[in-house]
């Protein structure tokens, strides 16, 4: 495998003959971490060009004290600019020449996946791993009201425009992410008109792939998500 810094962020590329599609996958608000770069090279592993994107390559400084408001205060318009920008990189690299892009997102990543899917262009698949989706509680939630410079439209609603199949995982026992929240997703994505489809864990909550955090994983639903979002971008990827 060939893995190398690049201007975006982190490229992961199995070694392979002739060109492989292409997946972009979008960091928590922890950042470009070991582990997002752990994520991408064991997705590359299963047959794709990974770009992990760093969203904060343009910072100086990352201290995040409080994530909802690190959250609030970034600029979506910003973010799925940069999301644009890997599809354009992946969609240009020699290991992908002509191949299809999908992209993957986890919490704030899967929220940005999301989001992607809805408005950028040049995407063939979406996999949010517990992104958020409301604005009107949980981590996005502000009483003073979010700037709508920053944040334009509400994921949930984003999920009408859908413009690529999506399949999103969610835990049942998420603080962040009610039911209710993914009950609307569903009706939503159906009303987009692309495949849709949300698969919801009984015994996981939030960041239940994460096998650095020993309080969240939850091995038995990280290895079956795992295994469904392999088979569900080979399924919308390869031809």
């Amino acid at each position: 495998m060939q893995t190398a810094d690049v201007e975006l962020g982190y490229l992961a590329n199995p070694e392979a003959e002739g060109s492989i599609p292409g997946v972009v996958m979008i960091h928590d608000v922890w950042g470009l971490t070991d582990h997002t770069r752990d994520l991408a090279r064991r997705l590359a592993s299963e047959g794709f060009a990974v770009l992990a994107l760093d969203l904060y390559r343009r910072l100086d400084e990352v201290k995040i004290e409080n994530p909802g408001a690190w959250m609030r205060g970034l600029s979506d318009p910003q973010v799925l600019r940069d999301a644009q920008a890997g599809v354009d990189f992946l969609a240009a690299h020699s290991a992908t020449s002509g191949r299809r892009v999908g992209i993957t997102g986890f919490c704030m990543g899967g929220m940005y996946a999301l989001l992607a899917g809805c408005s950028c262009t040049g995407i063939s698949a979406s996999v949010p791993f517990y992104g958020l989706l409301s604005h009107e509680h949980g981590l996005l939630y502000d009483e003073r009201g979010l700037d709508p410079a920053l944040k334009p439209r509400e994921p949930l609603e984003a999920a009408r425009d859908l413009g690529c199949p999506t399949l999103a995982f969610f835990g049942k026992d998420d603080e962040f992410i009610p039911i209710a929240d993914i009950e609307q997703l569903r009706i939503n994505m159906a009303a987009s008109g692309q495949p849709g489809e949300a698969i919801v864990y009984p015994q996981a909550g939030h960041a239940f792939m994460n096998d650095t955090r020993a309080d969240a994983f939850r091995p038995a639903a990280a290895a079956d998500a795992w295994a469904k979002m392999v088979e569900f971008l080979r399924a919308r990827l390869l031809y």
